[in-house]
């Protein structure tokens, strides 16, 4: 029982320490988006992501003092009376699926945008990133609260059979989505390094590639669980839960790599010797979508990044 309870307590405690500082990356990031920077079609998909972690982290935060609450019963821990465990499982899922969708569509962009250049640059509407995260945020909540509804609230006794259907939607959503991401990002990566008419790579594919690969090894593994934990019906199994909590602590990493990501890729292979570097330059930086060489081209950095960022409005 020790031996199970340092189990349980170590990934929490873990979430709780990962989840504040991937909370202040995304702060950050969430502060210059909105409103130190001028939005482009990637940025919108950028700072929406940013939103959704931010929201994921809340939720494991606010779930992991559950926990520690249940196990230092002694310990008067007061938390606020809309507190609701249930209720924050349905939005850390809402969240969570959310993300998925931006990173999927990221990657969907920057594929097309490299297969086919002309009708990007040329054809693609001009809000297209702004409709596709207002759908893309509905869709995610009606999910979310359906599932909640027929599997944790009003009807859990009453429809296990409506729960299996939206679960199963929920789960086929997820799939999609992650062959989607999968797909794309592996004709990115063909597109940039293999063939005649390789392609250039620049800041914003870096940025792009090292994200999803992020998720895949870490956000990708809590989608899993949360579906073989329903479809299995294993939850009182103790390799099970372990398993459940590593995945809970990964996707955890997930959200707080984002924002280290943009910061490292923006900031690599600069020199620091005039002035410091704003994080409002390296982040510009790390969604610039020119040429390493042209970069340096004898033009200020500054102005660079500002066309490189106006060429697609949201």
């Amino acid at each position: 029982a020790h031996r199970s309870c340092l189990g349980t307590l170590i990934p929490i405690f873990l979430v709780t320490i990962i989840a504040q500082v991937g909370l202040a990356g995304n702060v950050v990031v969430l502060w210059l988006l909105g409103f130190r920077m001028r939005r482009n079609a990637i940025s919108v998909y950028i700072l929406n992501l940013a939103g959704a972690d931010f929201l994921l982290l809340c939720c494991q935060i606010a779930l992991s003092l559950f926990v520690l609450k249940d196990y230092f019963q002694s310990v008067p821990i007061s938390l606020p009376s809309f507190f609701n465990p249930v209720l924050f499982t349905t939005v850390l899922t809402f969240a969570y699926i959310t993300g998925l969708c931006f990173l999927s569509v990221i990657s969907t962009e920057r594929c097309l945008s490299v297969l086919c250049p002309i009708w990007y640059r040329c054809h693609r509407p001009r809000h297209t990133s702004t409709v596709m995260c207002a759908l893309l945020w509905a869709l995610s909540l009606l999910l979310s609260i359906l599932n909640g509804i027929y599997c944790d609230f009003l009807f859990a006794d009453f429809s296990q059979v409506w729960c299996s259907v939206f679960n199963f939607i929920t789960a086929g959503w997820l799939i999609f989505l992650c062959v989607l991401l999968s797909g794309s990002s592996l004709a990115l990566v063909t597109r940039l390094l293999c063939g005649s008419q390789r392609v250039q790579p620049t800041r914003l594919y870096v940025t792009v590639l090292l994200t999803v690969l992020v998720f895949l090894l870490c956000g990708q593994p809590w989608g899993i669980c949360w579906f073989l934990m329903f479809w299995i019906k294993s939850h009182s199994d103790e390799s099970s839960h372990l398993v459940n909590l590593v995945a809970f602590v990964l996707s955890c990493v997930n959200s707080c790599a984002n924002p280290i990501i943009y910061f490292f890729v923006g900031s690599f292979r600069q020199r620091w010797r005039k002035g410091r570097q704003t994080l409002k330059l390296v982040l510009q930086r790390a969604l610039q979508d020119t040429p390493e060489k042209d970069e340096h081209r004898g033009r200020p950095p500054q102005e660079t990044l500002e066309m490189s960022g106006s060429t697609l409005v949201s």
